[in-house]
């Protein structure tokens, strides 16, 4: 039924299980959460990246046991979409979840989730409308069918999803909100390639030439935080030269660039207080979607062994300083690869001093 784990914590080994059947999860869940276990939920199609992984790792820090699914839901791709492309490799998935580690791998077929006759859905119907909802229109039904699925299922205290999907993020906390589901939902940052490009598993598709043309989203975002920090706050301006930038790219076809309200998702004509950029488009066959609050500040990206030596935790609150300019800002830590990164709005800050100081908060 599992396999060992082979990291050891505290001096135990840890045992990843692995459960196909959805009755034998619910009772795995019962047992622990009866036995006083705090349960932290992580959902993914698999394929899993350092973004996956940074989502486990939030969620291991603040529950006592994780509990990872690995499920490709065929309702929330539409008729054309990439369903049956959709990558997957589901041992290299195994060992990646055991370096967090994780405890329990759920992963049932697609006639465990939607059984013969299936016919209820879960929409919400405001927040799915625009953005990722004008090209796909029964994405997000699917999405919070299988969630709410899930939730019923795993019976999670917490649960994590990256910002990357910020559409999806604000919808299953809608949904949570309105069926007085008892989990907490948590959204974490994105995390991103060494060249800016958001981590997604569907980057396996790109070929060279059509990378340099997806870079260009999260350069379009570095470029709206500059002209926001020079004073600029008229949305039609900043997306005129967004668009244009992506729209320059060869490889790039554009499905929307806007800036929205980060709670309703309506359009902003200017940005006072907090406004979210939210990109879409198609690059070669995949279809990428980047985003950033402009008026997010930004985090720390350290490696383990720092963080061990400054006995930090994921997502853990930091002071920065920047001898180079004067800024300060607030910010948290997340963990990545041997290097020091600091980002704002999602985007590296290069070639400046920092000086970091940590306190006992979590956002």
């Amino acid at each position: 039924m599992g396999s060992a784990n082979q990291d050891v914590s505290d001096g135990l080994e840890r045992i990843m299980e692995l459960i196909k059947e959805t009755k034998k999860m619910q009772v795995w869940s019962r047992e622990k959460r009866a036995k006083g276990a705090k349960l932290g939920f992580v959902p993914t199609m698999g394929f899993l990246h350092q973004g996956h992984l940074s989502l486990m790792e939030y969620a291991r820090s603040h529950c006592d046991l994780l509990i990872v699914s690995i499920f490709v839901n065929p309702t929330q791709f539409g008729p054309a979409e990439d369903f049956k492309t959709y990558p997957q490799d589901f041992n290299r998935d195994l060992e990646l979840m055991r370096s967090i580690p994780v405890d329990t791998v759920f992963h049932p077929a697609p006639e465990e989730i939607y059984a013969a006759g299936f016919q209820t859905y879960v929409e919400v119907t405001e927040l799915t409308q625009g953005l990722c909802g004008v090209n796909r229109p029964t994405h997000f039904k699917g999405v919070t069918t299988v969630v709410a699925k899930l939730f019923n299922i795993v019976q999670p205290h917490l649960a994590v999803f990256g910002q990357k999907d910020y559409q999806q993020l604000i919808v299953i906390q809608r949904m949570v909100k309105d069926l007085h589901l008892e989990v907490e939902v948590v959204g974490c940052p994105t995390v991103r390639e060494e060249d800016g490009l958001a981590m997604s598993s569907r980057n396996v598709h790109l070929s060279p030439e059509e990378r340099k043309s997806a870079r260009a989203l999260s350069e379009s975002l570095k470029l709206a935080q500059e002209m926001a920090d020079q004073g600029k706050r008229a949305a039609a301006e900043i997306l005129a030269a967004v668009r244009k930038h992506i729209e320059d790219q060869p490889h790039a076809r554009l499905h929307y660039a806007v800036l929205v309200d980060p709670e309703t998702l309506e359009d902003v004509e200017s940005i006072e207080g907090q406004a979210l950029l939210a990109l879409a488009a198609v690059v070669g066959k995949p279809r990428l979607i980047d985003e950033a609050n402009l008026d997010y500040q930004g985090s720390l990206t350290l490696d383990k062994e720092l963080m061990d030596a400054a006995n930090l935790l994921p997502f853990e609150n930091m002071q920065i300083l920047n001898v180079t300019n004067g800024e300060r800002f607030k910010t948290y830590v997340i963990k990545g690869q041997p290097r020091v990164k600091c980002t704002k709005a999602g985007i590296p800050v290069k070639s400046q001093q920092l000086i970091a100081h940590h306190y006992p908060y979590f956002p």
